[in-house]
């Protein structure tokens, strides 16, 4: 159910950009709200993955990405929930196998990079599949999102606006996913490994 609600809230935010000036740059150009909402998902995964394992988190993931996909496509738009469906299915399942392979190292090492991983590929795939000309087959075609705008909003080079919305998306979630390692710590207070899962930290 928290998986469910993050990937729907984050699909449904995604399609407003942040409006406003910061040091004189357009954060329009640069950033939309989903950026706030979804690296809570790798929290999710990352706390089942500590608790029960690889394989409960897995079903975790298959789980959330039907149910937000089907959410998602009545609260979105198709073209968005199948973006988001895919960007989501990958980048966690890369998470899981990530986040499995470091867990017996440091208690932040495995979410810190594990998040990270899947948030550079969820990224690539989200913004490529919902805004790229390339995939205007798949309906929804956002002329604000592929309108020409200054990279990052400062710099000379203009690219269509949704690749700075993806640089900027992406540098939000990695510092909100680090920001995730606090409660991420906290919770690992009351939480401790099945004795059914292979999970050691």
């Amino acid at each position: 159910m928290a998986m469910t609600m993050v990937v729907v809230a984050s699909n449904v935010l995604v399609q407003f950009p942040v409006h406003g000036m910061l040091a004189g740059v357009n954060l329009a150009d640069l950033l939309t709200w989903g950026a706030f909402t979804y690296p809570v998902a790798f929290l999710v995964t990352d706390l089942i993955n500590r608790r029960f394992g690889p394989q409960a988190a897995r079903r975790v993931v298959y789980a959330g990405f039907a149910v937000a996909v089907a959410l998602s496509i009545v609260l979105a738009t198709p073209r968005i929930a199948l973006a988001s469906g895919t960007a989501f299915l990958f980048g966690q399942l890369l998470d899981v196998a990530v986040f499995d392979r470091l867990r017996g190292g440091a208690w932040w090492k495995a979410p810190a990079v594990s998040s990270t991983v899947g948030t550079v590929l969820d990224t690539i795939l989200f913004f490529s599949i919902a805004f790229a000309a390339n995939f205007a087959f798949l309906g929804y075609h956002d002329d604000f999102a592929v309108g020409a705008a200054p990279l990052l909003g400062v710099f000379a080079l203009e690219v269509p606006r949704w690749v700075s919305w993806a640089l900027g998306d992406f540098s939000v979630k990695v510092l909100v996913a680090m920001g995730m390692l606090v409660p991420y710590r906290l919770l690992l207070m009351w939480l401790s490994p099945s004795p059914n899962s292979t999970a050691q930290g």
